[in-house]
């Protein structure tokens, strides 16, 4: 019996702990590069990836319905300010940060600070995956609050 115990809690211990709050490195490491499929609270979903510099560029469907739109946001729309993500969008009457959690090996959700109600689930997908734009879409392109443009 006590062996068995034993064998279980090393077992438990040696299974890296998924579910937490995660910091602003810890997600920088966990999604940089990587393809991930989203579903948010209101039905918006599409997929996409994000850049070190802190662009995006992916596909989205808002609210599920409609057309599966491109959609990039340039450099600097992600920001990393303290422990905090945050999303520099021009138009946009604040600049919203995020509650990062992760949720598996795998996934995380993220939520708007103070907002908790509006999340989206994220998941990664393996492979190299393509963003596929469908023919005839125009893409959405959102600008963000820097001054810097690179491109």
């Amino acid at each position: 019996m006590l062996r068995g115990v034993v064998a279980a809690s090393l077992l438990l211990s040696a299974v890296p702990a998924f579910a937490g709050d995660m910091s602003a490195e810890d997600a920088r490491r966990f999604v940089i590069g990587k393809y991930f499929t989203y579903n948010c609270f209101e039905g918006t979903r599409g997929g996409g990836r994000v850049h070190a510099d802190g662009s995006v560029v992916g596909t989205i469907q808002i609210r599920g319905d409609g057309p599966v739109r491109y959609a990039h946001m340039p450099p600097g729309t992600l920001q990393v300010k303290g422990e905090r993500v945050c999303a520099s969008v021009r138009g946009l009457p604040i600049e919203p940060c995020f509650n990062l959690q992760q949720t598996s090996e795998h996934s995380f959700r993220g939520a708007i600070s103070g907002l908790g109600f509006a999340y989206c689930e994220f998941t990664r997908r393996g492979g190299d995956k393509r963003i596929n734009v469908a023919h005839g879409n125009k893409p959405v392109s959102l600008k963000p609050t820097t001054t810097a443009d690179a491109d």
